[in-house]
């Protein structure tokens, strides 16, 4: 039984980390702007999260980054700066809104939807803090001045494009919470919170 579980378990995590880097992809395919591109890919983070808890969020979010470290660490040529750092940063949004969720008992909450857009948005504040740590402190000292000088005046394209992207996918998270059928689904997988209303707090 335990073996069971912790199979969908593995397996939950697997499929949330291939929908981030799957709509990472389809992401930067359809809207990319060079060094600035839309990135949904924390949808797969959330869902593990809320779902799943700060470890599930942390692993998902650690995952979501492969693709983003990749893709802009080759174009900049800094995949070795990239990599870790984007590896890093959706890994702390993965563990805050899994935090968030697991200490308020979010699925077992009347208002979860509207919880669940505000654990987005505050989940995503030590990612954004270690983002201006990044291009302002990191690539300057790591990467050939030519390349920063280029890279750290996207910070604020970049956290800008970051926190409408966080906006939307929170307003998704809410749509989903708020969904019986799919919290039903995912439950079957990760089954740690009740679907059912239980408190009014």
């Amino acid at each position: 039984m335990m073996y069971a579980q912790g199979a969908r378990r593995v397996a939950f995590i697997g499929m949330m980390g291939a929908l981030s880097n799957a709509l990472f992809v389809v992401s930067i395919t359809v809207f990319n702007w060079g060094q600035v591109a839309l990135d949904l890919s924390h949808m797969g983070t959330l869902i593990a999260s809320m779902y799943g808890g700060p470890a599930a969020g942390l692993i998902v979010g650690a995952i979501a980054g492969l693709g983003g470290g990749l893709y802009f660490g080759s174009m900049s040529g800094l995949t070795t700066l990239y990599l870790p750092g984007f590896v890093v940063g959706k890994a702390l949004t993965g563990f805050t809104v899994g935090l968030l969720s697991r200490a308020f008992n979010l699925m077992n909450r009347n208002r979860k939807a509207l919880l669940a857009l505000i654990f987005t948005l505050i989940g995503y504040v030590p990612e954004c803090l270690f983002t201006i740590a990044f291009f302002l402190v990191l690539i300057p000292a790591f990467a050939p001045p030519p390349v920063a000088g280029y890279l750290v005046p996207l910070l604020v394209p970049i956290l800008t494009k970051a926190w409408i992207e966080m906006t939307i996918m929170g307003f998704y998270m809410a749509a989903l919470v708020g969904n019986q059928g799919f919290t039903h689904l995912v439950s079957r997988l990760w089954p740690i919170y009740s679907p059912t209303i239980t408190s009014n707090r």
